[in-house]
């Protein structure tokens, strides 16, 4: 099924809802009340659309917040969607007003997501020279010398993005041995990921585990720059493996490619809240905000960034 191009401009208002309300809460420690506004824009500018949207990638049950569930139905009817969405991604960054804030949303036709649960995956994610080089089983100092061949660079002009977590111990340790680049950070893996695909970015690589809705969220915007990704499931538990079955996931070793996570014609958007590798945070005035997005579609390869000025006199859905 063909989606009008023109999808890809609707969904920068939807993120762009969402930063400018959940922008307001940026370093006042208050997680639940950044990701409510960002949740409550999100599915009120949705609800505006001309579309039959279903939400198969909700913001997750891990954050005890106000969540758009999966399963839920959103749109005025039209167009049928699958929707992956994380209305802020990096809740406690933008509680304490950190860089690497994001509002995020992906689309694609029905049946075009994988139905990750809500646990963690293993990634790796890099930008269309991984094609042929670098592979999850392969130990991560490995990876990065493959990539910088491939790049044509010294491994020591590679830079790659792990979270700052003890399970990465061995990863970091095996990329300072190789003389790699590394940045830590403490949340919010899909920024990083998709700024992969993005030259001038400064980021090389993302690997490491982290959560799975972010992995097929990711798995869209590869689609859209045509990036290499590899994803695997990690269980912790057989309660995590029984949900994964009773989501239609019987290989619960399997790995995934990001052509297997998002089908067919996908878009992807995302706008900043705080400043990031990505995108810029939104920025205030008297009577507006300045917001910052980039738009993908995987059709045409488009990678589009937007700066939009908001003046709340003639928005009416915006808070003063």
């Amino acid at each position: 099924m063909k989606i009008d191009r023109s999808l890809a401009l609707e969904m920068a208002r939807i993120t762009e809802a969402a930063a400018v309300e959940s922008g307001r809460w940026v370093g006042r420690g208050n997680k639940i009340a950044a990701d409510d506004a960002a949740t409550t824009a999100m599915r009120d500018t949705l609800n505006r659309m001309d579309i039959d949207g279903t939400v198969v990638i909700g913001e997750g049950e891990m954050d005890e917040a106000p969540m758009l569930y999966i399963g839920e139905q959103l749109g005025q009817g039209g167009l049928k969607v699958d929707i992956a969405v994380d209305p802020l991604e990096g809740t406690n960054i933008c509680a304490n007003g950190s860089n690497g804030a994001i509002t995020t949303i992906a689309m694609a036709p029905t049946g075009g997501f994988l139905h990750a649960p809500d646990m963690y995956m293993d990634k790796i994610i890099t930008g269309p020279a991984g094609h042929g080089a670098v592979d999850i089983n392969k130990s991560a100092g490995e990876n990065a010398l493959l990539l910088a061949r491939a790049k044509g660079c010294d491994v020591q002009d590679l830079t790659v993005v792990l979270l700052n977590r003890p399970r990465h111990k061995k990863a970091i340790d095996d990329l300072r041995e190789v003389g790699a680049r590394i940045l830590l950070i403490e949340d919010g893996d899909v920024a990083p990921a998709v700024a992969t695909g993005i030259e001038d970015s400064g980021i090389d690589m993302v690997m490491g585990i982290g959560g799975a809705p972010e992995g097929v969220l990711t798995a869209a915007a590869v689609r859209c720059f045509g990036g290499f990704m590899q994803g695997r499931l990690i269980f912790t538990c057989d309660e995590e493996r029984d949900r994964a079955r009773s989501m239609g996931i019987d290989a619960l070793d399997r790995t995934y490619q990001a052509e297997e996570m998002a089908q067919g014609e996908v878009f992807f958007a995302a706008t900043g809240v705080t400043n990031g590798d990505l995108v810029r945070g939104v920025r205030y005035f008297a009577g507006g905000a300045r917001t910052h997005t980039v738009v993908m579609r995987s059709a045409s390869r488009t990678i589009r960034f937007i700066e939009t000025l908001h003046y709340f006199d003639y928005k009416p859905g915006y808070t003063k």
